[in-house]
């Protein structure tokens, strides 16, 4: 006679005793890792391993504190230090920035530590009033030529020329420069009109022209295409192709 096998049974106060004693190990084995970490450090946010702590930064195996020098803070990142407004970081310190005549100190942490005021210019560690060509104006640079053509002049070396606009044109929008109007196109220095022939439309530029759908362009005019059987008009409207099972042989369409 087959007799069943024995169920083991637990009793509650083991259970609790078990389960009670699971947190206490987690934080015996956490006591341990946090053990292991270098002074000054912390374990990392991201994944496993270690980080220092704000104020240190890692050196090897080890948290070093930041030697942040006079005039200067630890920044945002905690291991790094940046010099204060009016001074720039050089080699492990922060030095005054010397400021020019006719200049303003700037907040980048990078170059001089100084602009040059509007109307002049930064030339070799100073700064230079700019001289304005006729028919210019002083633009807010202190780098380069400090200075743009007004409207209807453009740049010639160190001056601005007149655009000359021929008739049947106009400025464009930069104002150094001209284009012709709708209907005209730009030849010789002029605006010439556009000469449409019969069967033809000004295109989308209003600088050239098209053949209508069923004319092909030729020279200076427009061509009626002869579409031979078994043919039919292209996408363009100005050729023809044959279709399926036959193709083009001068200009019939001849069976594959």
């Amino acid at each position: 006679m087959r007799t069943e096998p024995r169920r083991r049974h637990v009793s509650l106060p083991r259970l609790l005793l078990a389960v009670f004693l699971l947190p206490a190990s987690v934080i015996v084995a956490s006591a341990a890792d946090t053990s292991s970490l270098p002074s000054n450090a912390r374990p990392s946010r991201y994944g496993s391993g270690w980080e220092c702590s704000r104020g240190f930064q890692r050196t090897g195996e080890a948290c070093v504190a930041v030697k942040v020098p006079a005039n200067a803070y630890l920044n945002p990142s905690g291991s790094e230090w940046d010099c204060n407004r009016g001074y720039l970081k050089v080699n492990q310190a922060c030095a005054a920035v010397k400021v020019p005549a006719d200049a303003h100190e700037d907040d980048l942490s990078y170059g001089p530590g100084w602009q040059c005021n509007r109307g002049y210019r930064a030339t070799s560690g100073g700064c230079t009033r700019i001289v304005l060509p006729p028919n210019a104006y002083a633009v807010d640079s202190s780098y380069g030529r400090g200075w743009e053509c007004e409207r209807g002049f453009r740049l010639a070396r160190e001056s601005c020329t007149a655009v000359r606009v021929p008739a049947n044109g106009f400025l464009v929008r930069t104002g150094d420069d001209w284009e012709c109007d709708r209907g005209f196109m730009k030849r010789a220095g002029a605006c010439a009109a556009v000469e449409v022939p019969e069967d033809g439309y000004l295109d989308r530029t209003g600088r050239d022209w098209k053949c209508e759908r069923g004319f092909r362009r030729e020279v200076s005019t427009c061509v009626a295409l002869t579409v031979p059987a078994n043919g039919f008009l292209d996408y363009s409207g100005n050729e023809w192709r044959c279709t399926e099972g036959f193709r083009k042989h001068g200009e019939s369409c001849a069976a594959e």
